[in-house]
């Protein structure tokens, strides 16, 4: 296991020079299935203290559009970097990294996957979230069934590969999809679009999992909550940082070292 920073490694000056932070969403800022009432608080006092704040996530464009609306947040990006939503001028504004006629085409390449998923490897099932997906296949092999052996997981990747797909493993779910986006694809997009800095020593960035990998090794303040332990052997270039608490609990506890170093 790589031995990462304690956030006490964190100095002023790098908090200072922050201009965002961006976050995964399952198990960074929820532990069990539910958000964590201070890690909601965090983001919000993010906000507050003048840091654009970005939820970055496989969850779908459904999720999304409800997040960019409600979130105290400067916008969303979803599907693993194929869609970024914020709000302007009090409207919601979409965006994709595909053509309506691209994620048409590819719906049916996608469906074709879900049913060998489900014929070999026995306990999948496709995410109950897929209904509210627009680019991508979501694998469920721990959120709604019971959660699955790692060599279960390494089948259902393979059978991505198979088929050509991209794919990517998150804390809950196997998700994949047809196309050259990833997470930081997508806040780029989400930066153009909004007139952020996208400078990689201008934001922090924190998540759990092998999908975070990309965003891992772009950031220098890239930071795993405890639970990352148990996706190091999938990532890469491990996160620089590492919280002492586990999901939304270790997001507070970042959220409350840069508010301090910033004050």
């Amino acid at each position: 296991m790589s031995r990462l920073q304690p956030l006490a490694c964190i100095d002023r000056d790098g908090a200072a020079g922050l201009v965002g932070v961006l976050t995964d969403i399952d198990d960074t800022l929820t532990l069990h299935g539910r958000l964590v009432p201070a890690a909601f608080a965090a983001m919000a006092a993010l906000r507050e203290a003048g840091l654009a704040l970005v939820p970055v996530t496989g969850r779908p464009a459904g999720w999304c559009d409800q997040i960019a609306r409600q979130w105290p947040c400067n916008g969303v990006v979803g599907e693993n970097g194929g869609l970024w939503f914020a709000m302007r001028d009090g409207r919601l504004v979409r965006a994709y990294a595909q053509t309506l006629e691209e994620r048409t085409g590819n719906a049916g390449r996608l469906a074709a996957i879900e049913a060998a998923v489900l014929a070999e490897v026995p306990g999948t099932a496709l995410a109950s979230d897929q209904p509210y997906r627009d680019l991508d296949l979501a694998i469920d092999f721990c959120e709604d069934v019971p959660a699955l052996p790692d060599d279960a997981i390494d089948r259902i990747v393979s059978i991505f590969e198979r088929f050509g797909a991209t794919c990517k493993v998150s804390s809950i779910h196997v998700n994949g999809w047809y196309g050259q986006f990833d997470k930081l694809a997508g806040f780029h997009g989400l930066c153009a679009d909004l007139g952020l800095n996208a400078a990689p020593e201008r934001w922090a960035y924190v998540g759990d999992s092998a999908n975070d990998a990309p965003m891992f090794a772009h950031f220098p303040m890239s930071v795993g909550v405890a639970n990352v332990d148990r996706w190091l052997p999938r990532i890469p270039v491990a996160p620089a940082f590492r919280t002492e608490a586990q999901g939304g609990h270790g997001f507070a506890e970042l959220a409350a070292r840069l508010l301090t170093l910033r004050a």
